[in-house]
């Protein structure tokens, strides 16, 4: 019986935004997909039963963070990561390129791969094409992310141009390491900043070497929501329609609504569960602070019409109350809603496309927003 493989059906499409599943062996991904971010092994301040009965389809785990500590090495002998954090859907991991570049002590760069030493301990590490792989391997993740450079921002555009090529060949390199592993998927990385033409040479060159999914990287690091629209503006369409397309670290709610709407099938994003920690709430209406005075004798739920165990059970006296009290169960609470939300706007956004009224889905979206949260009682 042959291997079942990896496979993307596009259902519909609402102008350029897209809906439509990624099949793989250990489940299906329905896209326009909001990945939760699992750096470590875990989303934080979550069970994995939690994350999923929130909606997500797949989880991200991170390379650089797994292969420093417990090691690519000790979970492939426990089993692999999806046994290891109890986590039977799909997995995406990313190549650790970001990381080694913003969070790894002297870094020294060159056309074999990169030398650092760790920020846990400042022992010394090389991370390169091939090895990225193979780690990627150890772990068993489904989505395997090629190894690319990601340049500090803002950049020169000849930096971002040498960045890009060197990525490209590093794609190509990635490419012959991960070899043929039916029913596992190897995505490439377009880079190129925010110049047009050197966006386009990077998805040619991606094209040629022929990949399971395409992302879209080097966006969301700070260059403000106008100029990351600017780019998805055309980047999308440089890329191939028949598979998927992924937008790295992205981000907050209209991000991904703009972002599906410019033809956008995957996201991430740490934010729904670094803001539970920090007593940030994203709803419906926009973002609320559980800190904030005003929330302390309130009764109401945070959102009167969502169905998490935050909004189902608990006021938002209590979330304010937990919070302050510096209790555990205010970051458990918070991020449970936060990840709830995200996946009901992306189901929300999946209905809309598949029904041909996403343009209305969005006006209506952005005009809730602009209401802001409820009046204080």
């Amino acid at each position: 019986m042959s291997q079942p493989k990896f496979s993307f059906d596009l259902k519909a499409t609402d102008g350029r935004a897209r809906t439509g599943v990624i099949n793989t062996p250990k489940g299906q991904i329905r896209t326009p997909a909001f990945m939760p971010v699992g750096t470590a092994a875990t989303v934080k301040a979550m069970l994995p039963e939690s994350v999923a009965a929130t909606g997500a389809d797949i989880l991200l785990g991170n390379t650089y963070h797994l292969m420093l500590r417990p090691t690519a090495e000790r979970i492939a002998r426990l089993g692999g990561l999806h046994k290891f954090m109890n986590w039977d859907k799909p997995i995406l991991t990313d190549s650790g390129g970001f990381q080694v570049m913003s969070l790894a002590e002297l870094r020294k760069l060159t056309e074999k791969g990169v030398t650092f030493r760790s920020h846990i301990d400042g022992s010394r590490h090389e991370l390169t094409p091939e090895r990225s792989m193979e780690i990627q391997k150890l772990l068993g993740s489904d989505i395997v992310m090629c190894f690319d450079e990601c340049p500090a921002l803002p950049a020169t555009e000849d930096r971002v141009a040498e960045s890009m090529r060197l990525s490209m060949r590093w794609a190509q390199r990635s490419r012959d390491a991960f070899g043929d592993r039916p029913g596992y998927a190897l995505f490439g990385i377009q880079q190129g900043g925010v110049t047009e033409d050197l966006r386009a040479e990077s998805a040619e060159a991606l094209r040629k070497i022929g990949f399971d999914g395409y992302a879209i990287g080097g966006l969301a690091v700070g260059e403000g929501q106008e100029a990351m629209f600017g780019v998805l503006d055309y980047a999308p369409d440089q890329l191939p329609v028949d598979k998927p397309r992924y937008l790295m670290g992205v981000g907050k709610p209209d991000d991904i609504v703009g972002a599906v709407a410019r033809g956008v099938d995957m996201m991430d994003c740490v934010l729904p569960s670094r803001s539970g920690r920090t007593g940030q709430a994203w709803t419906r209406r926009g973002q609320v602070n559980i800190k904030n005075a005003r929330h302390q004798d309130d009764p109401r739920p945070l959102d009167e019409h969502c169905t998490c165990p935050a909004c189902r059970s608990y006021s938002r006296a209590y979330l304010h109350h937990v919070f302050r009290s510096q209790e555990m169960i205010s970051g458990m609470l918070l991020t449970w809603h936060n990840l709830h939300y995200y996946q009901e706007l992306m189901q929300g956004i999946r209905d809309a496309i598949a029904e041909g009224r996403f343009a209305a889905f969005e006006a209506a979206f952005h005009a809730q927003r602009a209401e802001g949260d409820i009046d204080p009682l």
